[in-house]
């Protein structure tokens, strides 16, 4: 008899799909779209913020996949418990541990190879690159008004140094910051949560008020990369990776070293 599983949040949904064990899922929460193939033939159950905890139960799964990656995750997550219903609580913060959360997943699937062979593909994709000392400093926007940022205790913190990048907010411990003066950014990524990339609006950082003399926008360096692969703790952190080498690749084709 297979396991039914509901799944809550994007990341957990794509992390068992990577897994292929795409059939063991009986429902998603709205805001999972990926891949669509999988999502679009699923109920799907209220937003990540307003899961439908009564429908959840309703379908009677041996397993939810939930987490406490949003702030107001843990309102749900309660919510959940109280219902009797058996959950997998995902909380990550760096690279490390978005891993353990794969093995973690893999392993109350059943599929603990499975696991292990995603992470090993995924680490073989993203190599640490060696920072150059003129390494550009990159800011992750997760909102632009106030901006809130990637700071140090993050997998994206991860990910910009294994691009051979440096955080613009890695004196800040924590796993966001909103920088309380314009922080040295040499490039900054557009990443908004809860926003569709093709929304993404360079314009509204370039005319940042205070910002004028920081070098991302003195030199218009401002690109969008989806949140769907720097925001999700799952697989496509390996797209997320990509597009920070790309940059990185190109800030230094534009500033060769002397």
């Amino acid at each position: 008899m297979s396991l039914r599983v509901v799944s809550h949040t994007c990341s957990n949904t794509e992390i068992v799909c990577a897994l292929g064990c795409a059939d063991l899922l009986v429902a998603v929460d709205s805001d999972s779209d990926f891949p669509p193939e999988v999502v679009g033939a699923l109920p799907q159950l209220g937003r990540d913020l307003a899961l439908d905890t009564e429908a959840v139960r309703a379908l009677s799964p041996d397993l939810v996949l939930t987490s406490l990656t949003v702030p107001g995750h843990e309102r749900v997550v309660d919510g959940l418990r109280d219902a009797g219903l058996r959950c997998l609580v995902i909380e990550p913060y760096s690279l490390h541990d978005v891993y353990r959360s794969i093995h973690d997943v893999a392993a109350a699937l059943g599929v603990p190879a499975r696991g292990a062979a995603l992470v090993e593909g995924m680490e073989a994709a993203m190599p640490a690159r060696p920072a150059r000392p003129d390494a550009p400093r990159v800011l992750v926007e997760w909102w632009p008004k106030p901006v809130i940022g990637a700071a140090r205790r993050s997998w994206v913190h991860d990910l910009i140094e294994r691009a051979g990048a440096r955080n613009a907010l890695d004196a800040h411990n924590a796993p966001t910051a909103t920088p309380p003066t314009p922080p040295a950014a040499d490039a900054i990524v557009m990443s908004w949560c809860g926003v569709k990339v093709e929304n993404y609006r360079a314009d509204v950082v370039l005319r940042r008020e205070g910002w004028q003399e920081v070098a991302a926008i003195r030199e218009a360096r401002v690109q969008a990369v989806s949140e769907a692969f720097l925001g999700r703790p799952g697989p496509r952190l390996v797209d997320g990776y990509r597009a920070l080498r790309d940059l990185v690749e190109r800030f230094h084709a534009r500033t060769p070293a002397h």
